[in-house]
C-alpha cells in the first residue's frame, strides 16, 4: 500500500538529518504504532507520508503513486489526523456536507455510529467543542472517511482516561481488512490492546518492525529468575520484570512499554533476535 523507499529528510542545512536512507513498507489490513522517543522524527515521517513535506531523497509512494504529486486518486484515499487542528465555524451537518464528497466511500451511517461510540451529538457546532470532543468528532469524520490509509499523530492526547477506553473500541470497530491505520504516539499504554504491528524508529532506523506474534513468540514478558539474562528488567512494587528471549516454551502477555524501552536500549540485540 504504502512504500518509503530511500528517505533523506533534514528541515534546514546544517542541521543534523532527521532521516537518511531510510525504507517502510505499510501493507493493508492492520493497526500499525509508530513509536518512538520525542524528536525521533514520528510527526515528520508522518507529513512525509502524506506529501505534506518533500524529502531530500527518495519518495514515497501510495498504491504506486508518488504522494508529492497530490493526485485526486491519493488524495481521496488517505486522511490525516494531526496532533493539533482547528476546525470552523460550522456544523457538524454543514462539515460533512462540504467535506464528505472527496471521500468517494464517505459513510455518514458510520461516521454516527463512531459519534454514539463518543457518546458525542450528531448535530453540534465545531467551534463550542472542548478540545477532546474536537478530536472525538474529527477522528469520527476521518474514520467514516474508509480511506485505505489512515494516519493519525499523538490521538489520544487531549483525551481523558474514558475517552482513551472509547478511542481503542473505535479503532476496533473501524477496522477492516483492506485499511491501514498509522498511529504515531510516545503513550504507549494507550493503544497497546489495538495494534496489529510495532514499528519503533530511532536515528533514522527502524530497530523494529513486527506483529504482536511476532514478538510474542521471540520474547517473553515475565518476573526475572535467578540464571536469567534479560535484555531488558525493569522495577515495580512486585519486584523485577524482564524482557528475555523466548525459547520457545514461555507464552507470555506482550507488554508494549516494556518491548518500546528493551528496544532502544538494547537495539543491535533486538534486531539480531528478530533477523535470525
Amino acid at each position: 500500500m504504502l512504500s518509503i523507499d530511500n528517505l533523506s529528510f533534514s528541515y534546514r542545512k546544517p542541521h543534523r538529518e532527521l532521516f537518511r536512507d531510510f525504507s517502510l513498507e505499510i501493507t493493508a489490513g492492520g493497526v500499525y504504532g509508530l513509536l518512538g522517543r520525542n524528536g525521533a522524527g514520528k510527526s515528520t515521517l508522518i507529513a512525509l507520508m502524506t506529501g505534506l513535506l518533500t524529502p531530500d531523497a527518495g519518495r514515497v509512494t501510495l498504491n504506486g503513486d508518488d504522494v508529492r504529486r497530490r493526485l485526486p486518486r491519493t488524495l481521496s484515499d488517505l486522511f490525516l489526523v494531526p496532533e493539533e487542528f482547528e476546525l470552523p465555524h460550522l456544523s457538524l451537518p454543514q462539515f460533512v456536507k462540504i467535506n464528505a464528497p472527496f471521500y468517494p466511500r464517505f459513510s455518514t451511517e458510520d461516521m454516527n455510529r463512531y459519534l454514539d461510540l463518543f457518546e458525542v451529538g450528531h448535530d453540534i457546532q465545531l467551534k463550542s467543542l472542548s478540545m477532546g470532543q474536537k478530536k472525538k468528532v474529527f477522528m469520527s469524520f476521518a474514520l467514516a472517511t474508509n480511506t485505505g490509509l489512515l494516519l493519525m499523530d499523538e490521538p489520544t492526547n487531549g483525551l481523558d482516561i474514558p475517552g482513551k477506553s472509547q478511542f481503542r473500541k473505535f479503532i476496533a470497530q473501524g477496522m477492516s481488512d483492506d485499511k491501514s491505520i498509522v498511529i504515531s504516539t510516545h503513550q504507549v499504554r494507550d493503544i497497546d490492546s489495538i495494534l496489529d504491528r510495532m514499528v519503533i524508529i530511532e536515528n533514522s532506523r527502524v530497530l523494529l518492525n513486527a506483529t504482536l506474534g511476532q514478538v510474542g513468540e521471540k520474547l517473553a514478558f515475565r518476573p526475572v529468575r535467578e540464571g536469567d539474562k534479560p535484555l531488558y528488567v525493569q522495577q515495580n512494587v512486585m519486584g523485577a520484570l524482564g524482557v528475555l528471549p523466548n525459547d520457545g516454551t514461555e507464552e507470555t502477555n506482550v507488554d508494549l512499554e516494556m518491548l518500546f524501552n528493551a528496544t532502544l536500549s538494547q537495539p543491535e540485540a533486538i534486531n539480531q533476535l528478530f533477523n535470525q
